[in-house]
């Protein structure tokens, strides 16, 4: 995906350039600054079943390089064998490395008996006869029902802080905490960084998140990071923040034709290099006619194209694609990409991300997005969406990507969406598609806003036919 530059330490030496533990999965790694640094206590907390184990086995696998041993321990939470089972069923799992490399320890029964004092000497063992590179301890939060008072609790941290930081481990300290706990437990003063996986249950599906609260020494994203659980384990979906603009970024002065005959002529040549142009209209007004016809004209001028689409499934798309002269293989052959994702499943942050990564890998030079409204409608969050929104048209203009967003609304939308500043005030260009008559249907096209740019500001009318849309 693309990224900014990397963030600078107080004495000017970049964040990334010290030794870090990867996670498996190169999103968390960009949101945490780099990884999780070495040598250090982390704490992974969220309520059962929202992916903590998985994180901490991704993480295991991934480091797994034969060189030291790493060290899953259970207490009191899963059996041992749950976990190991369990493990096997993802993409990153290695049997080779089981039970040699990664070396899995059950704690519940000696701690039950003895006590949370129990789990700093069988360490102590342990660190000084294997040297294991990492350890993750899961879980941590389970000690504590066995604690019989918190200064017990408080005496065991200290003591298995000071163990730690004598030798050269990473520790993963995993647990079902709450955010009261981050205030109560003495487990999070020692934690170097400390990580949140949230669950948000939805309707049809949750939502999961992924959350970095601290990071000793570094540079971390701040915010919601959206996230699934795959056959590959965690993926992740950064949190779109906006570029920083270079100081020697300047908008190109060259104008991109729109494939749409007389809707040119209206903008004064086209859309300029790098912009953004919504296209606002009703059912029927033509709007995927014209985002079409867009995305065609870059593809026969050797632009790469991506098409995203939430509204016709593949098959419909390939038929409105040969309606307008070309047939989809062809168009995809010329550059077209087509993402298509359904509406019922719909996240924006996988949106985002899948967007990025087509423009980094295949040159994207044009986008279009047919129809933000659909992302409206999955958003639990409307200010979360606007910023991605926002953050995703400032990127595109950066890397001088020119983009076509459909928008569908009706009167009654029209009243109740702000549109003209949640979403016109971030593009350059806005289109108004209307439908008229009663006897026959009449399309209309109007522009409403063109950034340092004229425009012909009458109503004229837009015929759609065999073979695309036109300015009449």
């Amino acid at each position: 995906m693309i990224r900014d530059e990397p963030a600078l330490h107080a004495e000017g030496t970049p964040f990334d350039l010290f030794p870090r533990v990867r996670t498996g999965n190169p999103q968390a790694d960009d949101v945490l600054g780099g990884g999780f640094p070495s040598n250090s206590i982390n704490i992974v907390m969220g309520q059962p079943g929202t992916g903590k184990t998985i994180f901490a086995e991704q993480l295991l696998f991934e480091n797994a390089h034969g060189d030291r041993p790493l060290l899953f321990v259970t207490t009191l939470s899963e059996p041992l064998t749950t976990v190991v089972s369990y493990v096997q069923r993802f993409d990153f799992f290695d049997e080779r490395k089981l039970g040699t490399e990664i070396q899995y320890h059950d704690l519940g029964l000696l701690l039950a008996s003895d006590g949370p004092g129990a789990l700093v000497p069988w360490l102590t063992e342990m660190i000084k006869t294997s040297r294991p590179k990492l350890i993750v301890i899961d879980s941590f939060r389970a000690i504590h029902d066995l604690a019989t008072s918190i200064q017990e609790m408080r005496r065991m941290v200290s003591d298995l802080a000071g163990l730690l930081s004598a030798y050269d481990v990473t520790t993963f300290l995993l647990g079902e905490y709450t955010s009261d706990d981050v205030q109560r437990f003495p487990e999070f003063a020692i934690g170097d960084g400390i990580i949140e996986l949230a669950r948000n249950p939805l309707s049809t599906r949750d939502e999961r998140f992924f959350r970095v609260l601290k990071v000793r020494g570094s540079a971390y994203r701040e915010g919601q990071h959206a996230f699934r659980i795959t056959d590959a384990g965690l993926e992740l979906y950064p949190r779109l923040v906006s570029p920083r603009i270079p100081e020697d970024y300047e908008p190109r002065l060259e104008r991109v034709p729109t494939g749409v005959a007389g809707l040119d002529a209206m903008l004064e040549g086209g859309l300029w290099r790098g912009s953004t142009t919504l296209v606002v209209g009703p059912t029927g007004s033509g709007k995927t006619t014209l985002a079409l016809q867009f995305a065609l004209e870059g593809v026969r001028r050797g632009e790469p194209t991506l098409y995203v689409n939430f509204q016709e499934n593949p098959a419909q798309l390939r038929r409105a694609i040969a309606s307008l002269g070309m047939s989809a293989e062809e168009a995809i052959a010329r550059g077209l990409s087509l993402h298509y994702e359904s509406p019922v499943e719909l996240q924006i942050d996988s949106i985002i991300v899948g967007i990025f990564d087509r423009i980094q890998t295949e040159d994207i030079r044009r986008v279009v997005v047919d129809a933000i409204g659909d992302l409206v409608m999955a958003a639990s969050d409307a200010q979360r969406l606007h910023d991605y929104l926002y953050a995703l048209v400032q990127h595109l203009a950066v890397h001088h990507v020119t983009t076509v967003l459909t928008f569908e609304s009706t009167q009654s939308m029209m009243s109740t969406i702000d549109f003209e500043h949640r979403f016109s005030y971030m593009s350059d260009n806005v289109l108004l598609l209307g439908l008229r008559g009663e006897e026959r249907t009449r399309r209309t096209l109007r522009i409403v806003k063109t950034r340092n740019s004229g425009n012909d500001p009458d109503v004229r009318e837009l015929e759609v036919r065999a073979g695309g849309a036109r300015i009449v």
